[in-house]
């Protein structure tokens, strides 16, 4: 099986594009091919599937086998891929997740290559019960949870999958590795939930470190860049309109007048290779 290695701000896939369906073994395969000792080394495999609603689907298989609903870097390393290799001419084009339906993206091409690609990531679910969490309110603000003696207070926004906004004193110095864990397993989250620690710097700039469900601490995550402006913004920390600094780099977060956030940020390619 022939695959690509790509990444968004250092949050790390294989890409698998000659397949029509997911392998019956997706999971396994995910275990063996993610760990980074003993596999080829991923936060996740993503497979470039055909699609009878867009140009193309994309499925996300975690590093831990399961399958994730959407995933903002994957999405923006699927849209490179596909123009950068041939498959498409379409500098704006449509891409099928599980999680947030049809996705219109759109490609700023430099000599013949993918600089950088914006995504139309659809409307944030704010409805406690959709997120889901056990919570039956809407939206679902700075609530109190605690995790290993410590008091936190969250917001939850679902953007096709669901998340967590923590907001704390210095995001990238928090110990992710002690309270991520605890936190994508709390009661309050009954199918898991990625958790952003967010540190507002101004009105257009926030730090951010995330823990994400099934793949622990990674370098970026597009999705949960998404939910940490919409949660800047219902507790009236930023505008609708911000940078959101990850440890992989920036991603820019637009949340629009029509109630669509938008990502813009780039994809890399790595290395070809085969299994």
């Amino acid at each position: 099986m022939n695959f690509t290695k790509m990444q968004g701000l250092g949050n790390d896939f294989i890409v698998i594009a000659d397949r029509a369906e997911l392998p019956a073994d997706h999971a396994e395969l995910a275990k063996r091919w993610c760990d980074r000792h003993f596999g080829i080394g991923a936060d996740g495999v993503v497979y470039i599937l055909p699609s009878e609603k867009a140009d193309f689907s994309m499925r996300i298989i975690n590093a831990d086998g399961s399958e994730a609903e959407q995933c903002g870097n994957a999405i923006r390393c699927v849209a490179k891929y596909v123009f950068d290799r041939g498959l498409t001419e379409k500098r704006e084009l449509t891409i099928e997740t599980i999680g947030a339906g049809v996705q219109p993206v759109q490609l700023q091409v430099e000599a013949g290559h993918t600089v950088s690609v914006r995504v139309n990531m659809g409307e944030p679910i704010l409805e406690g019960l959709r997120i889901p969490t056990t919570l039956d309110m809407n939206p679902v603000i700075d609530r109190p949870i605690y995790a290993d003696g410590a008091d936190f207070r969250f917001t939850a926004v679902s953007m096709g999958n669901p998340h967590s906004v923590i907001f704390v004193e210095d995001a990238p110095s928090f110990d992710l590795h002690r309270y991520g864990p605890l936190l994508e397993v709390h009661e309050l989250f009954p199918k898991r939930v990625n958790v952003e620690f967010a540190t507002v710097r101004s009105r257009d700039h926030v730090d951010m470190r995330v823990w994400e469900r099934g793949a622990g601490p990674t370098l970026a995550c597009g999705t949960g860049a998404c939910a940490t402006l919409v949660a800047t913004v219902l507790n009236g920390k930023t505008d609708r309109t911000a940078t959101v600094s990850l440890t992989g780099g920036d991603l820019l977060i637009e949340w629009a007048a029509d109630n669509v956030i938008y990502m813009t940020g780039a994809a890399e390619f790595v290395f070809d290779g085969a299994v």
